[in-house]
């Protein structure tokens, strides 16, 4: 004969050990339940493993991991080849499936030479693979030098559980005067979040 025990709370003066077929699975006190293992299954599949929620148990769109950094080097560039602004980070993707948010805010001065035109252009990169081109960044004129911030945001698929390296390049698009970046050691940051998809 089956029934039903319906009570209000379960108490013991120590530890309640709760099992199945003769295993116990976890243990409840007053205050907690604790699982004996760290790997905790559902339908036949890990949530938790280590005591860390699985990538695939992560609902799409999470944030499954942030790194950031940040430079205040100035570095200035006479060049129309890109070179490295110095502003780089690097993440090693949970997931290859997973996308890569990449959030940048960088300043550049551009002090063009003899009243002529000046100013630059910046590039975001993943490895070699150039992500961003903004042309023209810093734009001055014959009235004199301006400078602005440089920021944008990228939704990156690099489909990879490598370490991966994002940065920024920069060039003047004019051989007249020059393009600086992290000004006065006013620093430039690169935020990238993992985002579960």
């Amino acid at each position: 004969m089956a029934g039903i025990l319906k009570v209000d709370r379960i108490q013991s003066d120590s530890n309640l050990a709760f099992a199945i077929a003769g295993s116990n699975v976890a243990f409840m006190n007053a205050t907690s339940l604790q699982m004996t293992s760290s790997n905790i299954s559902l339908g036949g599949t890990n949530v938790f493993t280590s005591g860390k929620l699985v990538t695939a148990a992560q609902p799409t769109g999470a944030v499954l991991q942030v790194v950031n950094a940040t430079y205040a080097s100035e570095t200035s560039t006479t060049s129309s080849s890109y070179a490295d602004t110095g502003l780089t980070v690097s993440i090693t993707p949970t997931s290859s499936s997973s996308k890569i948010l990449v959030l940048i805010s960088q300043r550049f001065f551009a002090n063009p030479a003899n009243g002529n035109d000046g100013g630059g252009n910046v590039k975001v990169l993943r490895g070699a693979t150039t992500l961003i081109t903004a042309t023209r960044v810093g734009l001055s004129d014959s009235t004199g030098a301006m400078d602005n911030y440089f920021t944008t945001s990228y939704l990156d698929s690099p489909a990879t559980t490598s370490s991966i390296t994002y940065k920024t390049q920069f060039a003047i698009f004019s051989t007249l005067g020059s393009f600086i970046t992290q000004l006065s050691s006013s620093p430039s940051g690169i935020t990238l979040m993992e985002i579960s998809a």
